[in-house]
């Protein structure tokens, strides 16, 4: 099993003192490095080759939004997993928007941290039921006449997926881990992320924030905002 490389980025050592020890303690996942600032971050990508960056936002010299947006694009095989103290919609929706595959709370336990950096290396995004509330309220809630528009003429706006497929679709897009949807469809985590890699592939989309937006955008399900999270 190939290790998780992790570079984390945060400009105060206390904190990445923490987070290392934490990570250094959990078999499968090793620190490659540490950061103090966004400059540092794009230099020690280039270098040690991390698959995952845990970046701190508010940092000197250049923060986590500007390194996440040049981080993905100079390296887009990198995920990034923001480390933030806000996770109200004005916080969280700029960072997806950077490309970001996720957040996790600086309050949040180390179980928590932990579980996120495994969920973003397996299955490219880690969205918790309040942060998927949020992204969908955000773009259900976008211009209506836009949406039609775009819908004109396209036909079947999910062409050729499975009964199964779309009861996939809907639990991932309500938050859901491959482990508790498996639970709740009464298949394995493995069959899980085989129909998340096929509606990737379908509705030619690379992450959990994009089949959100393709749900939302065509209004594929009539989901009860007020029930997730």
């Amino acid at each position: 099993m190939t290790d998780i490389r992790v570079l984390i980025v945060d400009d105060h050592a206390i904190l990445r003192d923490g987070i290392r020890s934490l990570l250094e303690r959990q078999e499968g996942i090793v620190v490659v490095g540490e950061a103090s600032n966004g400059r540092e971050a794009l230099s020690c990508v280039s270098d040690l080759h991390p698959d995952i960056v845990l970046m701190d936002v508010a940092m000197p010299e250049m923060n986590g939004l500007e390194a996440t947006q040049l981080i993905k694009s100079y390296y887009p095989q990198v995920k990034v997993l923001i480390l933030t103290q806000h996770d109200n919609r004005e916080y969280v929706l700029p960072l997806l928007q950077s490309g970001a595959s996720g957040y996790v709370l600086k309050r949040s336990g180390g179980r928590e941290v932990v579980a996120a950096i495994r969920q973003v290396y397996e299955q490219g995004a880690f969205l918790e039921g309040s942060v998927a509330q949020q992204v969908l309220q955000d773009y259900a809630h976008g211009d209506d006449e836009s949406h039609r528009t775009a819908q004109e003429g396209a036909g079947d706006p999910v062409p050729s997926l499975t009964d199964r497929e779309k009861e996939v679709l809907r639990l991932i897009v309500e938050g859901k881990s491959n482990k508790e949807i498996g639970s709740l469809l009464g298949i394995s985590p493995k069959t899980v992320s085989v129909h998340r890699s096929n509606l990737m592939t379908k509705l030619d989309v690379h992450n959990t924030v994009e089949l959100i937006h393709y749900v939302t955008k065509n209004k594929l399900f009539d989901f009860s905002l007020d029930n997730l999270g």
